[in-house]
């Protein structure tokens, strides 16, 4: 790789680094232009797009905390019909999150999130006029299948940012999800005791419906447009951007390596990717078993005092009519906020460290902290230390979740990016869905067992990070699925006959 800055002249006299222009290059590839146009007033309005549908599907989960026991005493429904209310909208969740990264892969990432936002939009606001227990049921589980493709948005959005600031940007888009939460705990305590829950259906889908108009001005992927053989398309894009950013293009002719094959199931099964799926799909599900199960958790925590009273005051409490319901209180919806800000040191501490260390070390530290954590319950510490070490316990959990949206779409390449980063989102659906068992039936019978598969899911997952084959800190977006990895990353020096390479990335 050329590390001297030696300008040369353009035709309108304006000088650009050599390591830019590649002057002795006649191609370039989207991964040049990208870093050559560098980070400027595109992709802070892209952050904040991309940071609207985050928000969006943070209302979207928040909700049903507060839905649930509202219509628990509203509809006198049974506690397994509340609880299935929750389940469904999981079951959508699981149930897309491929179908909406293989839209994204073979059709285009603008076309596969455009489709799943307008999905979302429609049936959040229908949900609203729900008549009866069924129907509310049909139309959440819809909203779950639509939610199912927002995850899309940190695909396009990883495909426009710059090598240095790709982990940094990724991360603060959580800060987007703890304003989502807390904005929808607000709502509900200006909206549910006038309006009711209807309304708050209603105006939940506000972000959606500004990300559903803002999404129309959203370009496609340039790197998609590459690999689907639209040239002309990438180099409007790309233009657009350096326009806006104020920023050069590279000289030269953009590289197509067009690829018919995208968004295939066993591209993620090849030889070199195979072992990196399935350790990711681990690493997935036990950070969704383990923060929603956290949250589960610390309710029953919190209302027992201490982890040692949870089971005596279990045998003491006399059965109860699974009619009996409690509105939440203005104390819940506190509670619920508290929880929520838990989050933002987690974002700080993993914004960091995944530079320094790696986005491997930097979850197998989330995993191993949480781990610790659950494992210190054990002691019959007081209400303080115990809201202590729940809070380190989420911070982490919560950021090595975002380490996870980082490495995700960095290890794939281009043409199966979108399906690899939802096949995991749906494997992290499958633990959301199995949490409840654990965190709610198990501790009945016993809150140290509980603690147990907690502490042990997540040393396990701890090891899986360890083991993932690829480092991708100072790496660049491999294109082509049908080039090794890092054939990218090797500088323009050599070329062989129908191999063309790009200078971008560090070296090793």
């Amino acid at each position: 790789v050329r590390t001297e800055l030696e300008p040369i002249e353009l035709e309108d006299g304006a000088a650009v680094p050599k390591e830019f222009a590649n002057p002795t290059d006649d191609t370039f590839m989207v991964e040049d232009a990208v870093e050559a146009i560098g980070f400027g007033k595109f992709q802070w309005k892209l952050s904040v797009i991309t940071g609207l549908a985050w928000m969006a599907d943070a209302m979207e989960m928040m909700i049903l905390s507060i839905l649930a026991p509202q219509l628990h005493c509203e509809w006198r429904l049974p506690s397994w019909q509340v609880a299935l209310l929750t389940s469904v909208v999981f079951v959508g969740m699981m149930s897309s999150s491929t179908l909406w990264g293989n839209i994204s892969d073979q059709y285009g990432r603008k076309t596969g999130l455009k489709i799943s936002v307008l999905w979302t939009l429609y049936y959040g606001i229908l949900s609203g006029f729900a008549p009866a227990y069924s129907w509310i049921l049909v139309l959440r589980g819809l909203v779950g299948f639509g939610i199912g493709g927002v995850p899309q948005s940190v695909t396009l959005y990883a495909e426009f940012l710059p090598m240095k600031a790709r982990a940094k940007c990724i991360l603060l888009i959580e800060v987007f999800w703890a304003i989502g939460t807390v904005f929808e705990v607000l709502l509900a305590v200006l909206v549910m005791p006038t309006l009711g829950w209807r309304w708050l259906l209603i105006l939940s889908a506000l972000p959606l419906l500004l990300f559903a108009v803002l999404c129309f001005w959203l370009p496609e992927s340039a790197r998609y447009d590459v690999l689907s053989g639209n040239q002309e398309k990438a180099i409007a894009t790309l233009k657009r951007i350096a326009t806006e950013n104020g920023a050069p293009m590279p000289l030269g002719k953009l590289i197509i390596s067009r690829q018919e094959d995208r968004g295939k199931m066993r591209d993620l099964f090849t030889p070199h990717f195979r072992w990196t799926t399935l350790l990711l799909w681990f690493i997935w599900f036990s950070n969704a078993f383990s923060y929603y199960g956290l949250v589960l958790l610390t309710t029953e925590f919190f209302q027992a005092g201490d982890v040692c009273s949870i089971s005596s005051r279990r045998k003491e409490v006399k059965a109860k009519c699974s009619l009996t319901c409690e509105y939440l209180t203005e104390e819940d919806y506190t509670d619920l906020l508290w929880t929520t800000l838990s989050e933002f040191p987690g974002v700080l501490v993993t914004l960091w460290i995944i530079d320094r260390i790696g986005r491997k070390k930097t979850m197998a530290l989330s995993f191993f902290v949480f781990s610790f954590c659950s494992l210190l319950l054990f002691l019959c510490v007081g209400r303080n230390v115990l809201t202590v070490l729940l809070f380190i316990a989420r911070a982490f959990i919560s950021g090595g979740f975002q380490a996870a949206y980082v490495y995700t779409p960095e290890v794939y390449p281009t043409a199966t990016r979108a399906l690899g980063l939802g096949t995991c989102s749906g494997m992290a659906r499958v633990g959301a869905l199995i949490t409840p068992f654990i965190a709610q039936v198990m501790l009945e019978s016993s809150v140290y067992l509980t603690l147990v598969v907690y502490s042990g899911c997540c040393l396990l997952a701890a090891v899986a990070s360890c083991f993932l084959p690829i480092e991708t800190k100072g790496r660049g977006l491999q294109e082509s699925s049908h080039r090794e990895w890092g054939q990218e990353m090797v500088g323009r020096g050599s070329h062989s006959p129908g191999v063309t390479r790009s200078n971008s990335g560090s070296q090793e």
